[in-house]
């Protein structure tokens, strides 16, 4: 996809392809900080003597609980005044919480520090949701926001290997420090560089009145049917999602016997790979095909739902380490191809002094169940499992997860029969 360069109408020419290559950096750091938990997980379990619950409870609940409760007042203030500041703000934030994550020395100091990385990415997506639809046209935007996207493989798969590379040579608390550096470094950069655009330049100008309030928000949305059903098939889709991205490099040291160091580089592909193709396949036939028929947005995700449990099972289940990576590759592409033609579609849902706060509350609902209950029940079952399977455990645990992806589908399918009825013109 070329992004042109786009002359705003508040007379600062601001270069698209810098400004998503700047959205997706910080958004990289963004997963970057909240998943390198996952692969850091089997050291920081063996030095502070953890249980799966507790691991499952610090890289969940501990995260989402102010991730998900500040994002909503945030998104309101971001729909009234700078969204580059907010997320400058954020990025330093979450950046200096990673950082004291390496200091932490028991549970409840690491449980505290994820609270404080929770409450600085409260500011980081739905304003850039925002920023997105007003740099794109209505016609780009399932494909860019896809390619915004991008960053959850990348800043995925650069926590895993990058974490598992310096737990290995070091320790597990030089990788947080590293890895907080770099975001601190960065928001200055972002901060000079990127300016605002002109809200709802390409759909509705913004006239300068005063944004509506969280109850009028409240209000439209109860009126899109299609807005609830696409997050509760999202939530259920995060559930695994999340879950998956946070437990699978502990299953393949555990079921496979892999190094710490082997573990991360291996599943880093995978995530890589089979992530990147997934979003932009999904972007690429949400803006092809939903131009023409609304109701594909949410039905090309729900297909791809369906398609990837089947091969979930196949590949957890897969005894042989090569034929289980190959195989999770294909699942993996599938289960992200919606993020591009959803998030697009709650843009054009509200209006455009609405998209922020409109896109918290949609973060709110999948991120409170995918973060916040995902990770922490795979835990809690794999620990309830251990009697019976030994290391395995989370092998079943995981494999009980994907069941999630059906439900994901069946809401997303009754989404599309509304989404025609629910579009704002």
């Amino acid at each position: 996809m070329a992004f042109s360069t786009l002359e705003n109408n508040s007379g600062t020419g601001s270069n698209r392809s810098y400004v998503m290559f700047m959205l997706v950096l910080v958004y990289t750091l963004n997963f970057v900080d909240r998943q390198i938990i996952g692969i850091l997980a089997v050291p920081i379990k063996a030095d502070l003597g953890l249980s799966d619950t507790q691991l499952g409870l610090m890289g969940g609940l501990a995260f989402a609980l102010f991730y998900t409760g500040l994002g909503i007042p945030v998104a309101l203030l971001a729909d009234r005044s700078s969204r580059t500041w907010i997320m400058t703000v954020a990025l330093a934030t979450w950046s200096f919480m990673t950082a004291l994550c390496g200091l932490a020395g028991s549970f409840w100091q690491l449980f505290l520090c994820r609270v404080g990385v929770g409450v600085g990415e409260a500011g980081g997506v739905a304003p850039a949701y925002s920023l997105i639809a007003d740099f794109f046209p209505a016609a780009q935007r399932a494909r860019a926001l896809s390619v915004y996207s991008f960053a959850i493989p990348i800043g995925t798969a650069l926590g895993i290997v990058f974490g598992g590379v310096i737990a290995s040579l070091v320790n597990w608390r030089m990788a947080f420090f590293l890895v907080g550096a770099a975001g601190l470094i960065l928001a200055p950069l972002f901060r000079l560089t990127i300016r605002e655009p002109v809200r709802g330049q390409f759909d509705r100008p913004y006239d300068g009145s005063e944004p509506p309030g969280l109850k009028a928000i409240l209000a439209k949305l109860s009126r899109k049917p299609s807005f609830w059903l696409l997050a509760a098939g999202a939530s259920c889709s995060s559930m695994m999602g999340y879950g998956a991205m946070f437990w699978l490099p502990s299953f393949f040291v555990r079921s496979f016997n892999l190094t710490l160091l082997h573990a991360s580089l291996v599943y880093g592909a995978v995530l890589l790979i089979g992530g990147l193709a997934g979003l932009w396949a999904g972007g690429w036939l949400g803006d092809r095909y939903g131009r023409h028929d609304r109701a594909q947005f949410a039905r090309i995700p729900a297909l791809a739902f369906l398609a990837t449990v089947p091969l979930y099972a196949l590949a957890i289940l897969s005894p042989n380490l090569a034929l289980t990576l190959g195989l999770l590759l294909v699942p993996t592409a599938l289960a992200l191809v919606w993020l591009g033609p959803v998030l697009s579609t709650i843009q054009s849902l509200v209006q455009p002094d609405m998209r922020a706060t409109a896109s918290a509350v949609f973060l709110f609902i999948i991120n409170l169940l995918g973060i916040g209950l995902g990770i922490y029940a795979m835990g809690a079952l794999s620990d309830g499992l251990r009697l019976q399977f030994g290391d395995d455990s989370l092998r079943y645990a995981i494999l009980a997860g994907s069941g999630c992806y059906i439900l994901a589908a069946i809401f997303f399918f009754l989404a599309a029969r509304r989404l025609n009825g629910d579009w704002e013109e």
